[in-house]
């Protein structure tokens, strides 16, 4: 086997491992979901054209990896989707009782990736 077949194949693994914690993403609200497409889109760019195009081809993951590529924009209602899942995991750990240190360690993290998603414009036609 040579070294650049075994190269594309773990960009290919680690192109399905991200896309993996993407699905997981959609369930989970700590794990982010257009990250890891992008993640993938990136490593499958990388080893293959016919799993990059399917991605960023794909109905419901391709658009949010083609606002970022052609804008570095994200989309209304991934903000808002995004800024409400924050909140409800602040207040989430205000119900279980989290330390204060801990939410406080929450609220500085939180706000900070607030502060970028909010600081990225939208797509054109949002």
């Amino acid at each position: 086997m040579s070294l650049s077949l075994l190269i594309r194949g773990v960009w290919i693994a680690l192109g399905f491992l991200a896309i993996g914690l993407g699905v997981l993403g959609i369930v989970l609200p700590l794990l982010p979901t257009t990250v890891f497409f992008l993640l993938a889109a990136f490593c499958f760019a990388r080893s293959s054209r016919a799993l990059h195009d399917w991605l960023v081809e794909h109905p419901t993951f391709g658009p949010p990896i083609v606002n970022w590529r052609e804008y570095r924009a994200i989309s209304r209602r991934a903000k808002i989707t995004a800024l409400t899942a924050m909140v409800v995991l602040l207040v989430g750990g205000l119900v279980f009782g989290l330390s204060p240190r801990i939410l406080i360690i929450q609220a500085v993290v939180l706000t900070g990736v607030a502060i970028f998603i909010l600081s990225r414009p939208s797509p054109p036609g949002d």
